[in-house]
């Protein structure tokens, strides 16, 4: 099952990070204050932009990147100027690789 990052502007101008499986239930939740306390006290006034992913653990992962960056950076991302994939890290490289044999003393 999907889940999506979405990002939120508030009415403060501030930029909210959150993660949903419905962006839409989870945005009116917001709006009418039972969503998370942040948003609670700076009321939500729109989505800007939601990413899907393949599932809660990736979904958690860009979370927890997002949230750390700046809000210009936020709006950044939510314009298109920016991917997602441009702000997570690099997925690590397989271990895997066969290496070369180490040629035996003559």
């Amino acid at each position: 099952m999907p889940w999506f990052l979405y990002l939120l502007e508030c009415a403060d101008g501030s930029v909210y990070t959150g993660i949903a499986v419905d962006v839409q239930a989870r945005f009116a939740q917001h709006a009418n204050g039972t969503g998370a306390r942040y948003t609670r006290s700076r009321k939500p006034v729109r989505v800007l932009a939601q990413f899907e992913l393949a599932d809660r653990a990736s979904a958690l992962r860009a979370e927890y990147r997002v949230k750390r960056l700046t809000p210009r950076v936020k709006r950044a991302l939510a314009a298109g100027e920016r991917t997602l994939d441009s702000v997570l890290p690099a997925p690590p490289e397989p271990s895997g690789r066969a290496q070369p044999e180490a040629e035996a003393p003559a």
